[in-house]
């Protein structure tokens, strides 16, 4: 059985999806459903720690994850991401390095693309190898605000340095 919940954040209204064992997708939507009523305490847990996350209070999501029936291959690639440090990015290309497979990069990249728990699982920090912005689901001006919001340093527009 499924639960649901809904959350506003800076980047639009998140729909977060958990089971028995963990959250199961969570993703942008256009408008707010019905949440889950009693909210289960994962819901919960699930929504303040993103509502921390955009306050710039929580680097790390400590949650169980349900990735049950997904391709063993997108796991592997999902599991790297949660390596990857806030704040910090890495390529497709040193992903596919990381599994041992560096001829892999277009199946990363596709993992990525169907990684149904956005943000928790931050495939935002993956870019290109010559350090491009470079595909994402919700577009690439999502992307850059998640960035942004982890390493302002690193991902500042120039016109924003001088506001």
């Amino acid at each position: 059985m499924e639960s649901k919940a809904y959350c506003t954040s800076p980047i639009g209204i998140l729909e977060i999806t958990a089971t028995l064992r963990g959250i199961r997708s969570i993703r942008k939507v256009d408008r707010k459903g019905k949440d889950s009523d009693p909210m289960p305490d994962l819901l919960d847990n699930c929504m303040q720690q993103l509502t921390e996350y955009f306050e710039g209070k929580r680097q790390e999501f400590k949650l169980p994850l349900d990735w049950s029936g997904e391709p063993e291959f997108h796991q592997e690639v999902w599991k790297a991401l949660l390596e990857i440090p806030y704040g910090h990015t890495t390529s497709y290309l040193a992903i596919a390095d990381k599994l041992g497979n560096p001829k892999a990069v277009r199946a990363v990249g596709q993992a990525n693309a169907h990684n149904p728990i956005a943000i928790v699982v931050p495939c935002h920090r993956v870019i290109a190898k010559t350090g491009e912005l470079q595909g994402y689901f919700y577009g690439l001006a999502v992307k850059r605000q998640l960035l942004e919001l982890e390493n302002p340093l690193s991902f500042a527009r120039q016109g924003d340095l001088f506001q």
